[in-house]
């Protein structure tokens, strides 16, 4: 970019700003100034070719590790720089999960939300040459987008625009193998789409010749919009037909007067290898955010009584409504639940956070009251940090992996189940640990 002073009209200095292959230094663009013209020392057909060759040549090294998209990760809310901090990370780990390689962090506090944009338009400028230096194909917003918004920013940016919302989606079409999983991911899906299809509008859509005449007929975006719902119908009918089958699967287990219990808690907490362990089972486990969504059931043969143990969908921090809804199918499963075994990620520095929006969403669908045993899993990753957070906490101390603190587990399952579930001190440890 080129910007010549002037004075009385007479050009008195040219300023030269350019960008800079990425470099060691971190400088990510060079200003100069030049008092005449022949003082500039650059052909500039040659400059710009040099310059953009070495540009795309770093930009190609970069590509290498393997990842499909390289993103620029953006929080802004009124909340502190730590909460900020907090949520950033989460929101890393998302983007890791759903093989996005993450290029740089973005975070502004603010009052409101800007309507058209969420954010300045000074401050996404920033981010798309911040984007252009780091070789960025999208930006991810910890907050969720609207229509307008998610449009201004796309059109502004000239990169791939997603929201939180889009990255879980995301996230859980990846993750999805049993029909029933598929299902919730694609109404998920197109629940998040429907309002966010833009055009002309619907007012000049229909001009009717008088009484049962027919005017242009729909526009490509009514087509569109009822295709989804006309999906969106079918899908739930599809998923009521899974409910159906669930609840027949749950009234033979009421007959059969088994104890059901639960394995709840955060996303990527350990449910599925602690689900192995105490069952001696081999239901997928993997090191990432979201890897089950279907509930798996196990036989747990416990001194001769058998136990129904159900492993579920993880919880997550504002976990989108979209998906509760289309997840209604498989959360139905906790209502059938005697108890659950909420655990935690014992090593997490968010431990406190966690516990938090599992409990939340246990209050939003009724639960709350459910009795409950807290395991504090991942105990063989403590360093001295970790072991001061989870001071205070009354939970189990146990370690999935190795097998520690299993058989102390064990005889704390027995005793509720011996107990009928109605000793108070089980209803009551996640709580303390919530208040601690």
């Amino acid at each position: 970019m080129m910007v010549i002073e002037v004075d009385r009209q007479l050009p008195v200095a040219f300023h030269l700003a350019h960008l800079l292959p990425p470099e060691e230094n971190g400088h990510k663009w060079k200003t100069e100034t030049f008092r005449q013209a022949r003082e500039i020392p650059y052909r500039f057909d040659e400059f710009i070719k040099e310059l953009e060759q070495d540009i795309e040549r770093r930009c190609r090294l970069r590509a290498v590790s393997g990842a499909e998209e390289r993103a620029i990760l953006v929080h802004a809310s009124p909340k502190g720089e730590e909460f900020a901090r907090r949520s950033l990370e989460e929101l890393e780990r998302l983007a890791e999960t759903s093989n996005v390689q993450v290029v740089d962090k973005v975070y502004q506090r603010i009052t409101r939300y800007n309507p058209a944009h969420l954010i300045g338009k000074g401050k996404l400028k920033e981010i798309l040459i911040s984007g252009l230096y780091l070789g960025a194909t999208m930006v991810i917003f910890d907050q969720n987008l609207s229509p307008v918004q998610a449009n201004n920013i796309a059109r502004m940016m000239d990169l791939k625009v997603i929201d939180r919302t889009q990255l879980i989606l995301d996230i859980f079409a990846r993750h999805a193998t049993t029909k029933g999983g598929k299902l919730q991911v694609e109404l998920a899906q197109l629940r998040y789409a429907l309002p966010r299809l833009v055009g002309k509008g619907t007012a000049m859509s229909r001009l009717m010749g008088g009484i049962g005449g027919k005017g242009p007929g729909e526009t490509k975006l009514e087509v569109d919009r009822r295709r989804i719902k006309q999906r969106i119908s079918s899908l739930e009918k599809s998923l009521k037909g899974l409910s159906k089958r669930r609840a027949q699967r749950r009234k033979k287990r009421k007959k059969d007067r088994l104890p059901v219990l639960s394995i709840i808690g955060y996303t990527n907490a350990g449910k599925s290898t602690l689900l192995n362990r105490l069952t001696k089972s081999s239901v997928t486990v993997a090191d990432r955010l979201f890897a089950t969504l279907d509930p798996s059931t196990r036989l747990l043969f416990l001194n001769g009584r058998k136990i129904l143990l159900s492993d579920t969908v993880g919880f997550i921090t504002n976990m989108p409504s979209d998906i509760k809804l289309a997840f209604k199918a498989t959360l139905e499963e906790l209502e059938d639940s005697h108890a659950f075994i909420h655990v935690v990620d014992a090593s997490s520095p968010f431990i406190q956070d966690e516990i938090e929006a599992t409990e939340e969403i246990l209050e939003e669908i009724g639960l709350i009251d459910t009795p409950r045993i807290l395991v504090l899993n991942k105990c063989d990753l403590l360093d001295e940090e970790a072991k001061k957070r989870i001071r205070r906490l009354d939970g189990l101390r146990v370690s999935a992996r190795t097998g520690e603190g299993i058989k102390a587990l064990l005889e704390e399952i027995e005793k509720m189940v011996s107990s009928g579930f109605t000793r108070p001190e089980f209803q009551a440890v996640s709580r303390a640990a919530v208040t601690a």
